[in-house]
């Protein structure tokens, strides 16, 4: 199943899980107007078609003493693919960092990082990823405050475009 061939009732679905992934396949048909079974065939169609990749939970990260959010941006000496596949697996094991992005532009990457304490984060910084292989530079900011946190695509804009006309009679 390929975004062009969603109609308006598979983006109704998306929408709806990605607002509560833990919403019963009753709730979730009631809520897109379609009887649970289809809306059933139509969740598993979307699992299958790796347009919905998995479900999970979101953490609140300083309930559970994770006070520390930062963000690093690395350049690397080299940008050879092998270089920055290396870079990318050493990123995979390391369970300070959360999100990794490869950009275009004077850095090559941008971490998302989390971490109980400054102490640790600094640990994290000056021991392991500026002596990770091939890094050239890091530069780092703390997160202040987060006011927005959305999570996942906004499905509301391709919803609008999936919508049958309506023609006047």
């Amino acid at each position: 199943m390929r975004a062009a061939r969603l109609d308006s009732t598979d983006w109704l679905i998306l929408r709806e899980l990605q607002a509560d992934g833990r919403i019963t396949n009753i709730e979730l048909a009631r809520k897109v107007g379609i009887s649970a079974p289809p809306c059933l065939r139509r969740v598993r169609a979307l699992e299958e078609a790796g347009i919905i990749k998995g479900f999970t939970v979101l953490l609140n990260d300083r309930a559970l003493g994770f006070d520390v959010s930062a963000f690093a941006m690395i350049k690397l000496h080299s940008q050879a693919e092998a270089d920055l596949i290396a870079f990318e697996k050493w990123v995979a094991a390391s369970p300070v960092v959360r999100d990794c992005h490869m950009l275009s532009g004077e850095i090559d990457f941008l971490l998302r990082c989390v971490a109980p304490d400054l102490t640790m984060f600094q640990d994290f910084i000056i021991h392991d990823l500026t002596a990770a292989p091939n890094v050239e530079s890091v530069k780092t900011s703390l997160v202040i405050r987060t006011s927005k946190q959305a999570p996942g695509v906004p499905t509301e804009l391709m919803s609008q475009a999936a919508e049958p006309e309506r023609h006047a009679d």
